[in-house]
């Protein structure tokens, strides 16, 4: 009796993402309703929820640093959905189409964070396609935060500041989903720093350009592209001079139409 009780109430893994991902859905739309300055702390709120759902999720399989990498995007993911939520028109249609677009990504996510954890103690075959929309979804959630900041339209430094502050944690845990280490070794610390560095650095001089907000936010994804691309090819033995290039073509290509569109004067 006892056994078929528990069957009733034995949640999959699979529900317990759909469940996190309706809840967190419902929160947005919640959110959304509040006004102010109270709307950042319910923001703010909502992510803590997240980090609480994604760890009822994906505790079976956790261990080591993967109880702080695996919850970083989804994380982040909840806050810049939020945070560009409020920029959007007051449209119905809008945003309700934006709600199915968060509560598909977060299962999608939560599937990708789930695949990382297994793969993190046995090799599985899911890995790679894992890897590359966890990738995707890394630049999403970075363009989303980039175009927020550049929405406030502050100085360059201070956008500098930000953009150092939001990319740190989404670039750590991109650099470390390339290999699923046990522990953060230094060459991901290392490699992590950088990227951040750099990416603070072209916030403030994509700042000073006369381009939009979202030519800015691609600008500056564009370059984590590039880089995190190839340092996650290098941390796995793949980098060759073709991929290397292929690279650095799209990035190249981005900065010559940045360059075109600009409304330069004089």
């Amino acid at each position: 009796m006892l056994k078929k009780i528990k069957r009733i109430f034995y949640l999959s893994k699979r529900r317990k993402f759909v469940i996190s991902a309706t809840i967190l859905s419902f929160g947005l739309l919640f959110i959304q309703e509040i006004q102010g300055i109270y709307h950042y702390g319910a923001i703010a709120g909502l992510s803590l929820i997240t980090v609480l759902l994604s760890i009822w999720s994906l505790k079976e399989d956790i261990r080591k640093i993967g109880w702080v990498m695996a919850l970083i995007l989804p994380t982040f993911f909840t806050a810049s959905i939020n945070l560009f939520y409020f920029l959007l028109p007051e449209r119905l249609v809008i945003r309700l189409a934006f709600m199915a677009l968060f509560g598909i990504g977060m299962y999608a996510l939560l599937l990708t964070e789930n695949i990382f954890t297994v793969a993190a103690l046995r090799t599985i075959q899911l890995l790679r396609a894992a890897q590359a929309l966890g990738f995707v979804l890394t630049l999403f959630v970075a363009f989303l935060l980039y175009d927020t900041i550049f929405s406030y339209k502050l100085e360059p430094w201070y956008n500098a500041g930000l953009v150092l502050l939001a990319s740190f944690p989404l670039v750590l845990q991109g650099v470390w989903s390339a290999k699923l280490e046990d522990k953060l070794s230094k060459k991901t610390l290392s490699y992590s720093l950088i990227l951040t560095f750099i990416l603070g650095q072209m916030a403030m001089i994509i700042s000073m350009w006369p381009v939009t907000i979202i030519i800015a936010s691609l600008f500056l994804v564009t370059v984590f592209y590039v880089i995190l691309g190839i340092i996650q090819q290098a941390l796995v033995g793949r980098l060759f001079r073709q991929t290397a290039f292929e690279y650095l073509r799209v990035g190249i290509a981005v900065l010559l139409i940045v360059l075109f569109i600009a409304r330069w004067r004089g």
